[in-house]
């Protein structure tokens, strides 16, 4: 794959792997700066899903962008929005079997905040990208299997699209990256503004 060629040092303002290997096979040299942020601080019962996950986008890829001025730092932030609950990652075990059970009990959204920012060039991009996933109904077993197994943590939503969905998941409507955490189809479109003119 060509490798893309930025105008400017590109950071990841993320500690995820899935988002590490989606932008590495999208053909990007990154490196990986993580943010020290208290994402709980910024929920509040008013916010909305889209504006949460902005605003998170945003001070993520500002915590980092502080120290490095003059580079591309993109900052992402990834919820479930379901039953009137913005959910994200699962605490232990008994608050990923409620996530669980709520989710696949109905169709629910997938929400990511990107926020890419430049400082030395006051250069602001905040966008978002939804993804409705409707699932299949989960037995007590398949869910007790599914919690037993770990893949649960670290994920919003207490589940990973590409370890799970085929056997979850009946379709989806938007990106499927989405649903990993990093809506490529987005990322590549708003890096673009960024590329090189003179290869």
């Amino acid at each position: 794959m060509n490798k893309k060629i930025l105008r400017a040092n590109l950071i990841l303002a993320s500690a995820s792997p899935r988002r590490k290997t989606l932008l590495e096979q999208a053909g990007y040299s990154f490196d990986i700066v993580k943010p020290d942020l208290d994402e709980e601080a910024h929920l509040s019962d008013t916010i909305t899903p889209e504006a949460y996950t902005k605003l998170l986008a945003k001070e993520k890829a500002l915590a980092v962008a502080k120290s490095h001025p003059t580079s591309i730092v993109i900052g992402s932030d990834t919820i479930v929005y379901a039953a009137g609950q913005i959910i994200g990652k699962a605490d232990d075990h008994h608050h990923a079997r409620q996530i669980i059970e709520l989710l696949f009990s109905r169709p629910h959204d997938v929400i990511t905040g990107l926020a890419i920012l430049k400082l030395d060039e006051n250069i602001e991009i905040i966008e978002n990208a939804t993804t409705r996933v409707y699932p299949r109904m989960m037995t007590h077993d398949e869910i007790e299997a599914h919690i037993n197994s770990g893949l649960w943590e670290g994920k919003a939503g207490a589940y990973g699209i590409q370890e799970t969905g085929d056997e979850f998941i009946e379709r989806i409507e938007g990106s499927f990256t989405n649903v990993m955490g990093f809506p490529m189809e987005l990322v590549i479109e708003l890096l673009k503004k960024f590329e090189r003119t003179d290869q």
